[in-house]
């Protein structure tokens, strides 16, 4: 069959490109989402559905229900830009017309290096809405890992964020692989210096934008154009895209998510955030991590605003634009926590003492409040008699009744004015990593709602959260809808019953289609039935209809991952004063009592987090006789701490001994 060259000059007509196609022996095939594109799809025979099977679906609908609603504020790349719902489904449309224009074809992967924008969702919907499929990285990663990953995917093209970082990784993925053309997010074509770009076609977002609306009008004013394409509906099955896992153990495994898998939590994921048009959320989350993508495209089904901000600007934009909700990992929280403990510390010492009181008193009046609520998690699967029960609940309301009026008076005189420091006026969601246990109890009394989640890029990723009307501290909350989860034994793989702990599996519509040419990695992380083997440890909540558990029932608890975990090579106690060895500002500091031969490290690094003075920890010591930790100290607290008898005689730098010795005292408490 003839070929066409096609290159980046925008005086491409495309009645020429339709003549072109004429010559060649065979209709073009044209993959279309079914109800996004069910024009096209009709004209050919197609029977149009209105029902969601791919994920650039969601945005007709979206655009029909919230046409001039504001979907996107970007306020941070230049140019700043602001869109509609209507202006967003357009773009989309527009952008995947003009990859269609410069020759992508279905099921072909384009490699997307690039963060977090709202030029990112409209390249990102506009590969998936051709048939194509996009991998996913951010600009952070090194040259190394994305030319690894742009070959095992088998890629044909790149797009990029912009012209400083393709300058970045051009020369190498150039050299090293098949690079058909080049898009950029953002920034001009111009600034591309690379030697290597000799014959290579740039493109920036306009000139795509441009070349698919030009195209696009086309085919919607010419019966005749059209005739030249055989039309497919994009199938649920087909993937989407591919996720490379952060790969801590060896090459990133390429994570195959359909169309299907996505979209059962754009559908389901309402019960966990009850979105209503006009809400408005801060998003500084990577989009390449599965969380804030699947979080991003179910949201805007409910009509919200988004608001993008980064790290830099978290603590301004919070305050400026008060969201509704903030979708996070705990290290957002954990800043959050210590940012505001930070600004108590250095307010006056009755305001402090004030402070500290109150937040005490409502710390406690949510920890008997969970009990006469049935909000206490128990691993014990036997339960309390009805008098027992009925005491326990009178007991405890009748504390709560008398704390509740200083916990009232706390919410006036501190907590409101800590409220709309952070805005987050319905609730903070966690995922991607473990909420320390302090930070959640810290929300929780000062009446920020925070919702801990779970779930794995291979299952797309939310399997489990906690929902606002059964907000289980301790827990990730019960299986979102359609989805199960059981725990097995770590040996034998025999389905534990409830509180016992074990190897948490996962089975439901969001599971991944496999990793990406890896079959036998495949079939470590899922087994005949469909259950995904997770390689966390963790147990469910048993059922109990009386007590302190009674709504807990099937709740499930996670206590860390299974490769983790610190087998030493004795299982006698150890002592608690145990040599030290430092490293600069890193500390391997050995501790000791463990209550046997398995140790996990997660609940010793948490503890440990919570001294201000410990600003990283990682515990260590498998196959060791003893368990260690390095830990790199946080220079500026221990220097408010006012113990100036740390510092040693050239004040720049802190005496190591007398740090150790406090850091000691630290772990000890």
């Amino acid at each position: 069959m003839p070929t066409i060259a096609l290159t980046s000059n925008l005086a491409w007509n495309p009645l020429d490109r339709l003549q072109a196609f004429q010559l060649t022996e065979e209709m073009q095939i044209r993959r279309c989402s079914p109800f996004l594109e069910s024009l096209f799809l009709s004209s050919d025979g197609v029977v149009a559905s209105r029902e969601w099977k791919t994920v650039p679906d969601i945005w007709r609908s979206s655009a029909e229900k919230f046409g001039d609603l504001v979907a996107l504020v970007d306020p941070y790349h230049d140019p700043p830009s602001t869109m509609t719902y209507k202006q967003l489904e357009q773009d989309i449309l527009d952008f995947s017309e003009g990859l269609r224009v410069i020759g992508v074809k279905p099921a072909e992967k384009l490699a997307f290096f690039a963060d977090n924008s709202c030029r990112w969702l409209v390249a990102d919907q506009g590969i998936m809405a051709t048939g194509a499929i996009n991998v996913v990285r951010g600009s952070r990663s090194s040259v190394e890992e994305l030319l690894q990953i742009y070959n095992h995917s088998e890629s044909v093209a790149l797009v990029v964020d912009n012209p400083e970082f393709f300058n970045r990784i051009a020369e190498t993925l150039c050299s090293q692989a098949a690079v058909r053309f080049v898009i950029l997010v953002w920034g001009d074509k111009s600034c591309c210096t690379c030697e290597v770009l000799e014959g290579l076609p740039v493109y920036n977002y306009k000139d795509i934008i441009a070349l698919g609306h030009e195209s696009r009008m086309c085919l919607l004013d010419s019966h005749d154009a059209r005739q030249h394409y055989i039309y497919e509906a994009i199938s649920s099955d087909d993937v989407a895209t591919i996720m490379y896992t952060s790969g801590t153990t060896g090459n990133p495994k390429g994570v195959m998510l359909t169309h299907k898998n996505l979209l059962h939590q754009i559908n389901n994921l309402w019960d966990i955030v009850p979105a209503e048009p006009g809400d408005r959320f801060l998003s500084m989350l990577p989009t390449w991590h599965a969380y804030e993508r699947a979080s991003e495209y179910f949201i805007f089904t409910y009509g919200i605003e988004q608001v993008y901000t980064t790290v830099k600007y978290l603590k301004e934009d919070l305050r400026r634009y008060q969201p509704n909700y903030l979708v996070s990992v705990p290290l957002v929280l954990e800043t959050l926590y210590n940012g505001i403990q930070k600004q108590i510390s250095r307010s006056s010492t009755v305001r402090k003492l004030v402070a500290l009181f109150f937040i005490k008193i409502s710390l406690t009046y949510m920890d008997i409040k969970r009990i006469y609520e049935g909000k206490c998690l128990t691993k014990c699967q036997k339960q309390c008699s009805f008098l027992v029960a009925a005491f326990d609940w009178l007991w405890a309301r009748t504390i709560s009744l008398i704390l509740w009026p200083l916990h009232m008076l706390a919410k006036k005189l501190v907590y409101n004015k800590i409220q709309s420091a952070i805005g987050i006026s319905k609730a903070g969601i966690s995922g991607g990593g473990s909420l320390p246990s302090h930070v959640d109890r810290f929300f929780e009394a000062i009446d920020v709602k925070v919702q801990n989640g779970y779930g794995l890029t291979e299952s797309s990723p939310v399997a489990v959260c906690r929902i606002p009307s059964c907000n289980v501290l301790g827990s990730v909350g019960h299986p979102i809808r359609h989805t199960e989860i059981r725990v097995v034994d770590f040996e034998t793989g025999d389905v534990l019953p409830p509180g016992s702990k074990g190897i948490v599996e996962i089975k439901g519509p969001q599971v991944m289609k496999g990793y990406y040419k890896n079959e036998s990695a495949t079939k470590n992380a899922l087994n005949e039935g469909g259950w995904l083997n997770t390689g966390d440890i963790g147990w469910i909540a048993p059922s109990h209809s009386l007590g302190r558990s009674r709504r807990c029932s099937g709740m499930v608890v996670l206590e860390g991952r299974a490769k983790d975990t610190i087998v030493l090579s004795t299982v006698r106690l150890l002592q608690d004063c145990l040599p030290i060895k430092c490293f600069s500002i890193n500390l391997s500091i050995f501790v000791g009592k463990t209550k046997g031969e398995n140790v996990e490290p997660s609940e010793l690094e948490e503890a440990a987090m919570r001294s201000s003075l410990i600003q990283q920890i990682v515990v260590i010591g498998q196959d060791q006789r003893r368990i260690g930790a390095i830990i790199v100290p946080n220079k500026d607290e221990i220097l408010a701490t006012g113990k100036m008898s740390i510092i040693g005689a050239d004040t720049s730098e802190l005496s190591k001994e007398n740090m150790t010795a406090l850091l000691r005292e630290e772990l000890r408490k």
